[in-house]
C-alpha cells in the first residue's frame, strides 16, 4: 500500500476526511447549543486510568492519558457543570481496523444528571453524525444500523440470556475472563438494525461507576453499539472516595497479576471526589463514529495522518 501522503492515497480517503470535518463541526455545534463548555485537560497524567487491559505510553514517570476522565472529574469538583473534550488520547498496542494507538476521544460530563440522560445524548449524537455525513444509516462491513429509530435497551443479564446462555445466568456470576469471552460473543448481535444501549454491567466490570440503587451487584455502566461495534462507554459516576480507592486498588492488583505492572493511584483524583457532585459521563470514539457514518473501511481512512 502506498504511503498516506501520496496524492492518490489521499484522494482515495478524501470523502471520509470530508465527512470527518462535517461531523466534528456538527458535534461541537450540538454541545455548544446544549450549553457545554469545551475543556482542554493536560495530556500528561500522573495515572492514566483504571483499565486492567489497557496499556499506556509512559514519559518521565508520567503517562499520556488513555482518557481525560480523572482530569475532567477534577473540573467537576472545581465547579464546572457541563463539560466536553474533543481531542487526542493514546493506548499502547491497540491496532487494527477499529483501533489506533493515537485516536480521538469525545468525552462529556453532566453534573447532577442521571446516566439515562447521557444515554440519550449518545443516541442524539449518533444521529447528528449521520446527518452531517448525509448518511441514512451507519454501516460497518455487512451490517447496517438506522440511528433514527428508537434505540434498543438491553441489560447485560438480558443479553447473556439471549445470546450466551449458560447455567450462570446473572452477569455477576461470571468470572472476569468468562465475562470477557461472553461479551465478545454478544457484541456481533448488538447495534443492528438499530442502536443498542447495553447497560447494568457487573460491579467487577465497572471500576469507576456507582452501584445501581435497585441491585448492588450491578453498576450504572452502559455501552453504545452500532453494527456490532462499541462506540461509547458511559457511567453514572462513582463519587465515594473510599469505595473508589478500593475499586482502583482491586483493578491494579488484577493488572499486576496479569501483566506484571500497575499504574499508581491518583491521590489528587480521590481527594477531588469528595467535592465532586453526582454526575454522569461518557467517552465516545470519534474515529469509529466517523467510520460508521462515512462508510470507511479502516480507521486509517478517517485519520488525517498516519505514522
Amino acid at each position: 500500500m502506498s504511503p498516506s501522503w501520496t496524492r492518490a492515497r489521499h484522494a482515495d480517503r478524501a470523502p471520509f476526511l470530508a465527512a470527518r470535518v462535517a461531523i466534528v463541526r456538527a458535534l461541537r455545534d450540538w454541545f455548544h447549543a446544549e450549553g457545554f463548555t469545551e475543556v482542554e485537560p493536560q495530556a500528561l497524567a500522573f495515572s492514566p486510568g483504571a483499565e486492567v487491559h489497557v496499556d499506556a505510553f509512559e514519559s518521565g514517570g508520567r503517562y499520556l492519558h488513555t482518557s481525560p476522565e480523572f482530569a475532567m472529574k477534577k473540573l467537576l469538583a472545581a465547579g464546572e457543570e457541563k463539560i466536553f473534550f474533543l481531542g487526542k488520547c493514546w493506548r499502547r498496542g491497540e491496532t487494527g481496523p477499529l483501533h489506533a494507538e493515537e485516536f480521538t476521544m469525545l468525552e462529556w460530563y453532566r453534573a447532577d444528571a442521571p446516566y439515562e440522560r447521557v444515554m440519550e445524548d449518545c443516541v442524539k449524537l449518533a444521529r447528528v453524525a449521520a446527518r452531517a455525513a448525509n448518511a441514512s444509516a451507519l454501516r460497518w462491513r455487512e451490517r447496517s444500523c438506522d440511528p433514527f429509530v428508537e434505540a434498543e435497551r438491553l441489560t447485560v443479564r438480558e443479553a447473556l440470556v439471549r445470546y450466551f446462555p449458560l447455567p450462570e445466568r446473572g452477569g455477576g456470576a461470571l468470572s472476569h475472563d468468562a465475562f470477557g469471552a461472553a461479551i465478545t460473543r454478544i457484541e456481533p448481535h448488538l447495534g443492528h438494525p438499530t442502536l443498542t444501549l447495553l447497560y447494568e454491567y457487573p460491579i467487577s466490570e465497572a471500576a469507576l461507576a456507582r452501584r445501581c440503587a435497585h441491585d448492588s451487584g450491578v453498576a450504572e455502566r452502559f455501552e453504545l453499539y452500532a453494527c456490532g461495534v462499541e462506540l461509547a462507554n458511559g457511567f453514572g459516576e462513582l463519587v465515594d472516595p473510599v469505595e473508589q480507592r478500593a475499586r482502583l486498588v482491586e483493578a491494579m492488583e488484577e493488572k499486576q497479576k496479569r501483566y506484571g505492572y500497575r499504574w499508581p493511584i491518583d491521590e489528587d483524583f480521590l481527594a477531588a471526589l469528595a467535592h465532586m457532585p453526582p454526575a454522569s459521563g461518557v467517552a465516545l470514539g470519534l474515529d469509529r463514529l466517523v467510520m460508521l457514518a462515512s462508510g470507511a473501511r479502516h480507521i486509517h481512512d478517517v485519520l488525517w495522518t498516519q505514522p
